[in-house]
């Protein structure tokens, strides 16, 4: 890695070059703020490619969580009884929201992922943490800045999504029900994919650099295995933000789902239809992505 009298990073080609400085996108870096705005529009087509993918299956996994009526039935009878009663729509009630904030939050995470890791080029940033075979300091500390960032803009939009996938009315003054375990999911969700991105990268360089298929299966295996790691909170998330059931903590709900609904192979309902969605969702919009970050690129916007 070099830097050129301007300040902006160079690739130099090897192992420890490249892959150590690319996170969301394999250009050539420039400037931290510049990369942050950067990330802050092509996000945006990150964000709104996996809600038009993505949300048919995230009503039904948030209809088998959180609604009444549908607590014992699977991915199956859940699409079809919606579809049923509420025609093709119904899949897609509630995606305004999500449409919208989607391409804000997730335009956001990247955003400030991709300025407090290109800040962090410095020797400090680049420690690597033991026992992790390679992770940097700076990954970290983006990825926590990242899901912080991100868990204050999505709240309120997960909320009024949640409420009318289970058709339900929201009210204002309760836009931030949820934070709590919304930050707690969204911290261990983000920081999976981050960490998991920058493994691949280092020790399979090659799958990231095949077209399409690469970034495609990259964010698709990370963001679904982020999802499997978080997912009995996800759930938690969606009784609090659908007011299903008492008015409790989160610890109180997981203890009464594992108590009456058979374990803990109960606190992953709806992992099908979420699985689905995350894999075809993130991998699709990281082609998006990859695309629009070459795009800018090659009109010089990096310059």
């Amino acid at each position: 890695v070099s830097h050129d009298q301007n300040g902006v990073v160079k690739l130099d080609g090897t192992l420890g070059g490249p892959l150590a400085l690319v996170m969301t996108h394999n250009q050539e870096r420039t400037a931290w703020w510049k990369e942050g705005l950067i990330g802050l529009g092509v996000g945006v087509m990150y964000g709104t490619t996996s809600v038009c993918v993505g949300h048919p299956f995230d009503t039904i996994k948030t209809k088998m969580q959180a609604q009444r009526g549908f607590e014992s039935r699977n991915m199956f009878h859940t699409f079809s009884k919606t579809v049923r009663e509420q025609g093709v729509r119904g899949l897609y009630r509630g995606c305004l929201p999500p449409l919208f904030g989607s391409g804000i939050f997730r335009s956001t995470q990247f955003a400030v992922f991709e300025a407090v890791y290109t800040y962090l080029d410095h020797p400090l940033g680049h420690s690597e943490l033991p026992l992790t075979g390679g992770l940097q300091v700076r990954v970290l500390a983006a990825g926590f800045t990242a899901a912080t960032a991100r868990s204050l803009i999505e709240t309120p939009l997960e909320y009024a999504k949640v409420r009318r996938q289970t058709q339900q009315s929201w009210q204002f003054r309760h836009l931030y029900r949820g934070f709590g375990v919304t930050w707690f999911r969204t911290q261990g969700l983000m920081n999976t994919y981050f960490i998991l991105v920058d493994s691949g990268r280092r020790h399979v360089p090659e799958l990231f650099s095949t077209p399409l298929i690469g970034p495609f299966l990259t964010s698709g295996v990370a963001a679904t295995l982020g999802w499997w790691v978080v997912w009995p909170l996800e759930y938690m998330k969606s009784q609090v933000q659908g007011s299903y059931g008492q008015d409790e903590s989160v610890l109180r709900r997981m203890r009464r789902v594992l108590r009456e609904r058979g374990g803990v192979f109960a606190l992953y309902r709806g992992i099908g239809p979420g699985t689905i969605r995350s894999f075809i969702a993130n991998g699709t919009s990281m082609i998006v992505m990859q695309w629009a970050q070459r795009k800018v690129s090659e009109l010089g916007l990096r310059g």
